[in-house]
């Protein structure tokens, strides 16, 4: 008797584990199609409005500047190719933390953590919220730049509404993401056939000696890249769809292939569209490029260029926050950050301290910036930390040769994306300094006092203080542990 129920408890247990198994595991519903379009709609967004005047800027001419789009995009697709390996091999979520941890320790995993925290995602919802600012206030000031107030304060508007709207609901905040991305579609379909019905009409001479006047630096190709690059951010997040994709070992190399190369095309035919209205000059003096150009060709339908730019810009803003809030979460619930950040609200079940809190540093960011020295600053952090990261991959192909790797890239490929990586990040040091520069590296240092009082040695005293401030916030803003919080 005691056997027969020993027997069906155990076969009931077997029936949980497999009926947990086939709920918990993320469905792989996505094929090839599928990859490219998540990989081309992730990785188009605010970039393409704000930086093909800082590129041209950095170049001073039309030829070397179609020529830096086209490399970013080289140098976007092998960086990616290197991600898949390590996220096929590492399977950890968190981004480039567990990479940087299996390979180096937990120093340059923490500072890869505390500068995202700090740097590389605040600054990022920063610009994209700048650049919004920017469109929506074009139009109201024609044959003159709007002033300086007028943009942060709209910046900042927009800051708080998407954090605001993150925090209060997830449905919300992905809604509004799906809206704002086929927005974003639209404006890029439209502007490249204006500009290919403009090519078939002989509009080329803004192409004739395009490589006249170039003067060309190390500093100049350096920052050229930061700008075109940052168009092109979010190519580290593909492998992010690995567990979603059938036969992801295939597909996820091929997607990249195809998808970031389609993206390149994108750019290049978007910048092409913007020179057979504009002259070099024109497109350096326009305050938002894409709006001199919705007033040349699509005019009376001119203001559906910034409109549809303002929901580009809103949608990556969204985006960047609903992600990066999430890392601020992680980054609580790890106790590398004050533990309130790991919280749930109690009655709308998001990561509202999280979510608050970047929201809260973005704001900072805007205030004595603006948009070309921030996209300097995050290029710099981000590209450091790019360029250690696939430098592990380097590393670990000698110290880790027993993991599994079922996505191998050539050696020499990871090894030319680290140099390109170090290129990036001392040539503008080199050739232009600028403060930013310095700021982001003891900012980045800084990290190590929190590591080493709050990680490391855990000291009484600190523990002291950071306690009873989490046990105040979290009576401020009815928010629990995420185990606690009701379903």
């Amino acid at each position: 008797m005691e056997e027969t129920s020993l027997r069906k408890r155990r076969e009931d247990e077997k029936s949980i584990q497999s009926i947990e198994h086939k709920t918990t595991n993320l469905q792989k519903e996505l094929g090839l199609f599928s990859g490219i379009c998540i990989i081309v709609g992730t990785i188009i967004g605010s970039g393409i409005f704000i930086s093909p005047k800082s590129v041209l800027s950095n170049m001073e001419a039309v030829g070397p500047c179609l020529i830096v789009w086209a490399a970013c995009g080289i140098l976007a697709t092998l960086g990616a190719l290197c991600f898949a390996e390590l996220g096929t091999m590492i399977t950890k979520s968190g981004g480039e933390y567990p990479y940087l941890m299996e390979a180096f320790g937990p120093i340059p995993a923490y500072l890869f953590s505390w500068t995202s925290l700090f740097v590389i995602k605040p600054s990022s919802f920063a610009i994209i919220c700048l650049s919004f600012s920017e469109y929506v206030s074009a139009p109201f000031y024609s044959g003159c730049n709007p002033p300086q107030v007028v943009i942060k304060l709209l910046a900042a508007a927009a800051i708080l509404l998407i954090t605001t709207v993150n925090a209060l609901s997830v449905r919300l905040g992905s809604y509004v993401q799906n809206v704002f991305t086929a927005a974003k579609m639209v404006i890029v379909v439209v502007i490249i056939i204006s500009g290919i019905v403009l090519l078939a009409q002989g509009n080329t001479r803004n192409f004739e000696n395009s490589f006249e006047g170039t003067k060309l630096s190390l500093g100049a190709i350096g920052l050229a890249f930061y700008n075109g690059l940052w168009a092109y951010d979010g190519w580290n997040q593909l492998n992010y769809i690995t567990e979603e994709l059938r036969n992801p070992f295939r597909n996820l190399p091929l997607g990249i292939i195809i998808g970031i190369p389609l993206v390149t095309g994108c750019y290049i035919l978007m910048n092409v569209s913007y020179f057979t209205v504009m002259t070099a000059t024109e497109l350096l003096q326009s305050q938002a490029v894409a709006v001199t150009f919705g007033d040349r060709v699509l005019y009376p339908a001119s203001w559906v260029v910034p409109l549809f730019v303002a929901f580009s810009t809103l949608g990556a803003a969204n985006g960047t926050c609903f992600t990066a809030g999430r890392l601020v979460y992680v980054a609580g619930r790890e106790g590398h950050m004050l533990k309130v950040l790991s919280y749930v609200s109690v009655k709308r079940l998001t990561p509202a301290p999280a979510i608050i809190f970047y929201g809260i540093i973005a704001i900072i960011y805007i205030i004595p910036g603006d948009i070309n020295s921030l996209v300097n600053y995050f290029s710099f952090a981000a590209w450091l930390f790019y360029g250690l990261t696939i430098f592990g991959l380097v590393v670990m192909r000698f110290t880790r040769k027993e993991l599994k790797r079922p996505i191998k890239v050539p050696i020499f490929i990871p090894i030319l994306v680290t140099l390109l990586s170090v290129f990036l990040v001392l040539a503008p040091i080199i050739s232009q300094p600028a403060w930013e520069y310095l700021y982001c590296v003891l900012f980045m240092l800084s990290g190590l006092i929190f590591y080493f009082l709050f990680v490391y040695y855990k000291f009484g005293w600190a523990q002291k203080i950071s306690k009873p401030l989490t046990m105040h916030l979290q009576m401020l803003m009815e928010v629990v542990p995420a185990e606690e919080a009701p379903e």
